[in-house]
């Protein structure tokens, strides 16, 4: 088939939870990333630079936010066809909210219907990597099913915490499985389990006939725990090896670089992959470029011997007498004189006072650091004044007044 049309709808509804405190006044999709970027941004960009430009984002928790970055910040061509567009639950098909992944879908079905594409890619909202997605799609293409899941490779004995894709040597899946106590192997690599990323390509006929059957029948209305398997057991799934994935500028070290940041413990851990001076993760790679809202302000300044090393440190940041170490910062932060932050991340807006120390922490929008006061240093104390501690990893709610010493 010459140039298919292809309609991509992004799964940004989710709440959450494990991203508390970050996910208490935002959906999980706008959580600040990288110092300048939301996560739905590494989605987006992925679509846009695979010149799939057509792209509907459904949304439901607390989604202000989202909706907001979204309409300011991807806005592409309509001359050309292009667009990304949110779309909230709409109760088109009963007084409910969506009830799972795939009745998002389904209750958003005037979408494919009014786009009339050949094919539906159906991606997640919140996982950093890069990908070419054209290459998903020409390899769904040619194998001639219905359903291709990108499988990433993972060791069998971490393979556990995900769901997991058995499949045979011509990728055809056999089984799909959830979170194995004991993950098959892959015919290549005994030793290696292909994990789901949560990203699918469909052929659309079969796609909304899978739709209809599942909308019909009492199960959860999830996209991973029934469409997939439902595929599956007919025959008609395949698996897409991440690690084909060829992405032009990608470096040795961050090829086929893919995280969940589900966690506070991963969030943290993702930012660390990026401030080495060989990242794991390269955020400069001007051949696939991650774009974003760039905040007007000036560049950052760093007067009385401020230093920054091994850090991100956006535009308008002021790093006054201050060390900054292994760490991300966000535009418009402050940090003052004998101020230490060491492998942080820190979000738009904050200050940290003089003689302050934030280490190993997360400080969420607007957050004052008082003169003198530790955080992240003695964690009972952390959790004494209200802040959430998690795997070594203190967070600082949003705009939470911390008092002097």
């Amino acid at each position: 088939m010459s140039n298919p049309t292809v309609l991509s709808i992004v799964l940004a509804g989710g709440e959450g939870k494990r991203l508390m405190p970050l996910t208490a006044d935002r959906a999980k999709p706008a959580v600040p990333f990288g110092g300048t970027y939301r996560l739905i941004d590494f989605v987006l960009s992925n679509l846009v630079n695979s010149d799939l430009t057509k792209i509907c984002v459904l949304t439901q928790y607390k989604s202000h936010s989202l909706d907001r970055h979204i309409a300011v910040t991807w806005r592409l061509s309509p001359m050309l066809g292009s667009y990304v567009t949110s779309v909230p639950a709409q109760q088109r098909t009963g007084k409910q909210w969506f009830q799972g992944s795939a009745d998002a879908i389904y209750q958003s079905m005037n979408l494919i219907n009014d786009e009339d594409p050949d094919y539906v890619v159906v991606f997640g909202a919140d996982n950093i990597y890069r990908m070419d997605v054209s290459q998903m799609l020409q390899a769904h293409i040619n194998s001639g099913l219905d359903c291709t899941v990108a499988g990433i490779r993972v060791p069998r004995q971490e393979a556990t915490a995900f769901g997991v894709i058995d499949a045979d040597a011509n990728a055809k899946i056999k089984s799909f499985l959830e979170k194995p106590a004991d993950p098959p192997g892959l015919p290549d690599s005994p030793e290696e389990s292909f994990a789901s990323m949560g990203n699918y390509v469909f052929t659309r006929k079969a796609f909304v006939e899978a739709l209809n059957d599942d909308a019909a029948s009492d199960t959860k209305h999830d996209m991973g725990g029934n469409i997939v398997p439902d595929f599956v057991n007919a025959g008609r799934a395949g698996v897409y090896d991440f690690t084909r994935n060829e992405v032009p500028g990608a470096t040795e070290r961050d090829i086929n670089y893919w995280r969940d940041v589900g966690t506070i413990q991963a969030y943290h851990a993702a930012h660390m992959d990026l401030i080495s001076v060989d990242p794991d993760f390269n955020l400069y790679n001007r051949k696939w470029p991650m774009f974003t809202e760039q905040v007007q302000a000036p560049g950052a300044k760093f007067t009385l011997r401020g230093n920054a090393e091994d850090s991100i440190v956006s535009a308008g940041c002021i790093i006054s007498g201050g060390d900054v170490d292994r760490s991300v910062l966000s535009p418009n932060v402050v940090v003052d004189k004998w101020a230490k932050v060491e492998e942080s991340i820190v979000f738009p807006g904050c200050r940290i006072g003089r003689n302050a120390v934030v280490r190993r922490a997360i400080l969420d929008k607007n957050v004052h650091v008082p003169d003198g006061v530790e955080i992240g240093v003695d964690p009972e104390h952390d959790k004494a004044r209200g802040f959430f501690v998690e795997d070594g990893v203190t967070v600082v709610p949003k705009s939470f007044p911390i008092p002097s010493p």
